[in-house]
């Protein structure tokens, strides 16, 4: 249970295709590293024997025939069954977990001992049988294992274990009941095989419990809601890349409409995260990642806005109706007297996103249709005007989610249908830039407020957090804390 939990903190910073480049890249750093590890000494430090006890008594009754050890005399045999087995008492005073360099963990426990009883049976010549229980001490228990850490095909880490070995300082065992008198007498022989039993016992075991992470890990949800239109895909493009101080993780970084992924027109370009260690984390998320948020929110149709009079303020002199534009447009007010207006500002193609250092721009393309309500509440169309416009993004990390806000840097109409004859577009310029200012972009901003999720595991919260905005990608360096 420490285990998989130490190796959700490394594997797991909620995880496709192989061999593509990622749209987000994630480095744990030493800081972060011994922060995992002081985690998890803590946890073992802090778990209550029975608890270990409980844990351990699963593995040795989910596992009876592993436990099974016969052939100690050459005349009959001696069979322990594990599913009587009752730990006592268990101390795992050294505990560590280190880096190898490729894409392993290494786990070393040191000078364990444990303490258990159950029962034994005999039989000789199959007409003879005898049992009773035992008392058995594993005393000096050292066990090395590497724990290498793949992605499988779905994207979700894969763990095994490798280069295991496992020493037994000393087993001592005491027969009770039955003929336990006799079988007391060969103690020393009884121990010696014992010992060797379990040495050859316990790696496989280890390989099990490792292995059984596997179930657990392939439940990993890789895909965070974002809204009823989007989902972000955080899966592993390649396995993770570990060093002595650090711990690299690749992973898509993608948006995708709800039960429908389509591959967008572009695909992401290689980038890498400078060498900074001050903070636990760094998480650096592509420009790629950002345009395919915006090409999902355009194929959804989400990026499209109806513009009534009641959300224009009521302090304000330009009014959504015909009066209003007849000023700029005489025959609106002439062929469509008294009647009030409806705009329909809806992007034609997803809008480009840019990163430059301390920058993030949007250019979106969109059309304006003007429409005038007649008294049936049938819409007429006045006409449709082309609209450029380029934003400025302000990034900022809020709790577990990245979000924003726009401010408009200029927008550029041109006339693109006109249903009433011909007029100066530029004449309506200012409304529509009061109309972007204080309707669009403040509706706009609302949702990216809300924010996306970042890559997370479990009760995570980040510290301290700082975000960058560089050429292509824009970097959050991070310390974490884990609660509960």
């Amino acid at each position: 249970m420490l285990l998989r939990c130490w190796l959700a903190l490394l594997v797991a910073l909620i995880p496709a295709a192989l061999s593509t480049n990622p749209g987000v890249k994630v480095k744990l750093t030493e800081k972060g590293i011994e922060y995992g590890k002081e985690k998890y000494s803590l946890s073992v430090v802090n778990v209550r024997p029975s608890d270990s006890i409980e844990i351990l008594r699963r593995q040795f009754t989910q596992r009876t025939t592993k436990f099974k050890w016969t052939g100690i005399f050459t005349a009959f045999a001696i069979i322990f069954a594990s599913s009587s087995m009752q730990i006592t008492n268990i101390g795992l005073p050294k505990s560590e977990v280190d880096l190898v360099p490729g894409s392993a963990v290494k786990l070393s426990i040191g000078d364990a001992y444990i303490s258990l009883n159950g029962h034994w049976r005999v039989k000789y010549l199959r007409f003879i049988k005898d049992s009773g229980s035992f008392d058995l001490n594993v005393n000096g228990l050292t066990i090395t294992t590497g724990i290498a850490i793949k992605s499988d095909e779905t994207g979700r880490p894969a763990v095994s274990s490798v280069n295991c070995a496992a020493t037994v300082g000393s087993a001592k065992i005491k027969f009770h009941g039955g003929a336990s008198w006799l079988y007391n007498l060969f103690e020393k022989f009884v121990d010696k095989a014992l010992r060797n039993a379990l040495q050859k016992q316990i790696c496989p075991l280890v390989a099990d419990a490792v292995s059984d992470l596997n179930p657990h890990l392939k439940t990993l949800n890789v895909l965070a809601k974002v809204d009823q239109y989007a989902e972000i895909e955080y899966s592993m493009v390649s396995s993770p890349i570990i060093s002595n101080s650090s711990i690299d993780l690749s992973l898509k970084g993608e948006f995708y409409n709800i039960g429908r992924h389509q591959e967008p027109p572009f695909s992401p370009k290689d980038f890498s995260l400078p060498p900074q260690i001050n903070n636990m984390l760094y998480i650096g998320m592509s420009v790629f990642t950002a345009n395919s948020a915006a090409f999902v929110y355009d194929k959804a149709g989400a990026l499209s806005l109806y513009i009534t009079d009641d959300m224009i303020p009521k302090g304000s002199p330009f009014r959504l109706n015909t009066r209003t534009f007849g000023v700029f447009i005489p025959q609106i007010a002439q062929k469509f007297p008294g009647l009030m207006m409806k705009l329909l500002v809806k992007t034609v193609k997803n809008p480009i996103i840019t990163f430059e250092p301390n920058n993030v721009t949007i250019q979106a393309t969109a059309t304006v249709t003007a429409y005038a309500i007649q008294p049936n509440s049938t819409l007429s169309p006045l006409f449709v005007l082309n609209l450029e416009t380029s934003v400025s993004a302000n990034v900022f990390v809020s709790g577990m989610r990245l979000a924003g806000s726009v401010t408009l840097n200029k927008m550029n109409l041109t006339l693109g249908t006109s249903y009433v004859g011909q007029f100066q577009v530029r004449s309506l310029d200012n409304m529509l830039q009061m109309l972007l200012k204080v309707v669009v972009i403040p509706k706009l901003n609302v949702q990216l407020g809300k924010g996306y999720p970042l890559p997370t595991i479990g009760k995570m919260k980040l510290v301290n957090s700082q975000l960058q905005v560089l050429k292509d990608y824009m970097l959050i360096g991070t310390d974490v804390q884990f609660t509960g």
